[in-house]
């Protein structure tokens, strides 16, 4: 090959494709929109102080094997702290410790499941009832999740206090939306099939700094050519080929192995809207639905919690992660409702909610930021519409969550979509093993 491989798109799919065929010996060029990498996983400077400020919060799991990969290759592993007990709080300022035990999976979370003090023991019996049937389900297509759980005799408070208080978190949609294989996914992979599947990883510095200059430093020593603030206009084709990308400023790219590693809604931009109606693999992607996410940053006058993190249970938001100092961020996934109060309205929900589970405490700063296009949707079915790695033209392979990883819209999605998409282009198998 003696052109560079072209990836498009420096979020988690594209860096770790670059990565992957670096490794591997090939000549890669990176091109990304933006000032600098991570895509939806990045971070900003907050004017008034100065700090990196996470967009929103990412956290990995123990089952996110080619995440867990990607970071230790490119030497930021370390940065990852697993949080090994989860913190449940009810609106009544109590928690209640989530962890496993020396018990053999699906054992190990039976303890800290049965001293859940938000759930009574007849609800409890329910839950452990729809997970045992949740495990044994094979391919049955992709139904309605929540129709499953009321066949499974859920009831709404079950589904509000555990089936929908993970799920909205896991997939960024709210639990009457999702399609049961995905819920599944969640569910088996995350709690049931291994030990340390649940346990939660939480970046210890901005994800500006994890996805920064230590990581573009060891794609560089790989050989990799980053340039950023190259937009791409349109990925150039001949006789249904690959010859290059055009960049908005008019730059010509000559390349005839191009790996698009941008949204889908960012890649129908790129393509003549002909070749997206010839083919269903692009035309598809019109059905693809987003789901946004919103995070309250604040700045507090005094820390509110000693504890790593806190799951909100009955909250506008799902998670409270404390950082440096006095500043925290609540995140409020599947935040549709929240578009019609506005950012202050809110910003002073979530404040009174909190002040109902720590005290009262004085707000010096405050900040909301919505993602609107943050996640596909995982509605049933939407397995139909997720493109292959491979597209139909020559030379064009496609990355990023929203193809075909088996994966929901997840950092492991990406980074497996990335390594998937190197997989087309040098005809080896790159995606690491799920936890056995």
């Amino acid at each position: 090959m003696s052109q560079p491989v072209v990836v498009v798109g420096a979020g988690l799919a594209g860096l770790a494709a670059a990565q992957a065929l670096a490794i591997h010996g090939l000549r890669v060029r990176l091109i990304e929109a933006r000032d600098r990498p991570g895509g939806r996983a990045g971070s900003f400077v907050d004017r008034e102080t100065g700090q990196w400020i996470d967009a929103c919060q990412h956290v990995s799991m123990g089952c996110c094997t080619n995440l867990a990969h990607f970071c230790r290759t490119a030497g930021v592993g370390k940065l990852l702290a697993p949080q090994r007990t989860l913190y449940f709080m009810t609106p009544d300022g109590r928690v209640s410790p989530f962890g496993g035990d020396r018990l053999p999976a699906p054992f190990h979370l039976a303890r800290s499941f049965a001293k859940a003090h938000y759930l009574t023991l007849m609800e409890k019996a329910r839950i452990a009832y729809g997970l045992a049937c949740l495990r044994l389900v094979r391919d049955s297509g992709d139904p309605p999740f929540a129709q499953w759980l009321r066949r499974h005799h859920q009831t709404p408070r079950t589904v509000e206090r555990f089936w929908g208080l993970v799920l909205v978190s896991a997939l960024n949609e709210d639990v009457e939306r999702v399609g049961l294989r995905y819920a599944r996914k969640v569910f088996v992979d995350g709690f049931l099939k291994h030990r340390d599947g649940f346990t939660v990883e939480v970046p210890t510095v901005p994800l500006g700094e994890l996805y920064g200059e230590a990581l573009l430093a060891s794609l560089t020593q790989l050989g990799v050519e980053i340039r950023f603030n190259a937009a791409v206009r349109h990925i150039v084709l001949r006789d249904g080929a690959v010859c290059g990308v055009e960049l908005r400023d008019g730059a010509m790219i000559d390349a005839t192995t191009v790996i698009s590693a941008v949204p889908w809604h960012r890649l129908g931009t790129m393509l003549p809207v002909e070749v997206i109606n010839a083919h269903p693999c692009f035309a598809n992607l019109r059905h693809l639905e987003a789901s946004p996410i919103t995070s309250v940053h604040l700045w507090t006058d005094r820390r509110l919690t000693p504890l790593p993190h806190v799951v909100l249970i009955g909250c506008v938001g799902q998670w409270l992660f404390p950082r440096e100092g006095n500043y925290l961020q609540v995140v409020v996934s599947a935040s549709r409702e929240l578009r019609a109060l506005g950012h202050e309205e809110t910003q002073r929900r979530v404040v009174a909610e909190l002040t109902g589970l720590f005290g009262p405490f004085g707000v010096e700063r405050s900040r909301v930021v919505t993602e609107t296009k943050a996640t596909f949707s995982v509605v049933p079915g939407v397995d139909a519409w997720r493109p292959d790695t491979r597209s139909p033209l020559t030379g064009l392979m496609l990355a990023g969550d929203w193809t075909q990883t088996g994966w929901p819209a997840t950092m492991e999605g990406a980074v497996r979509s990335g390594y998937r998409a190197a997989e087309a282009v040098i005809g080896r198998p790159l995606v690491r093993p799920d936890l056995a």
